[in-house]
C-alpha cells in the first residue's frame, strides 16, 4: 500500500486543486514501491531557505529538497522521507518558464521522488545524471497520460 502525506504548511497559494498526492503514489506505483509511505510538504520561500541553511548550508531558497528517512520502516511500509517543495519558487519558475504552476509543482515532486528512490544528478557520471532525467520524464509522461 502506498501511503501520501501531503502538507500544505504556507499560505501564500492555495494548492487545493494541485493532485500532489496522486500523482506521488503513481509515481512511486510506477517506480515499482508498491509499500511505500512519502511525507509532500508545500512550503514557502523563507521556509525551505531556513532548511536549505540548516541542512545543506546553503543559505538561499530553492525549489525542492528530499529528506530521506533514515530508520525505513513507518506504520504502512516503508517510510522513504520527505518531499518539501517551495511554492514560491515553483510560481516564479513555472511563470518564466511559460508553463502552469500544477505542471511545475509535478516536475519538482517527481525530482523529489526520484531522489528518494536512489536516483541522483549530482556528484555522478554523466550517465547516471541523464538516467535520472529520462527516468523524470518518463515518470511525469505516464502520470499525465501521454
Amino acid at each position: 500500500m502506498v501511503v501520501i502525506d501531503v502538507q500544505n504548511i504556507q499560505s501564500r497559494f492555495s494548492i487545493d486543486e494541485i493532485p500532489l498526492g496522486e500523482w506521488a503514489s503513481r509515481a512511486l506505483e510506477l517506480l515499482g514501491r508498491q509499500d511505500a509511505e512519502l511525507s509532500v510538504v508545500v512550503v514557502d520561500n523563507g521556509q525551505i531557505r531556513d532548511l536549505n541553511r540548516t541542512y545543506l548550508d546553503r543559505d538561499r531558497p530553492t525549489n525542492v529538497i528530499s529528506f530521506p528517512q533514515q530508520e525505513g520502516e513507518g506504520p504502512q511500509g516503508e517510510h522513504l522521507g520527505d518531499v518539501v517543495i517551495s511554492i514560491e519558487e515553483a510560481f516564479q519558475e513555472a511563470q518564466e518558464s511559460g508553463m502552469r504552476l500544477d505542471e511545475r509543482m509535478l516536475e519538482l515532486l517527481v525530482h523529489g521522488i526520484c531522489h528518494l528512490t536512489g536516483y541522483n544528478h549530482e556528484g555522478v557520471s554523466e550517465e547516471m545524471a541523464r538516467e535520472m532525467e529520462e527516468i523524470e520524464d518518463r515518470l511525469i509522461r505516464e502520470i499525465l497520460g501521454e
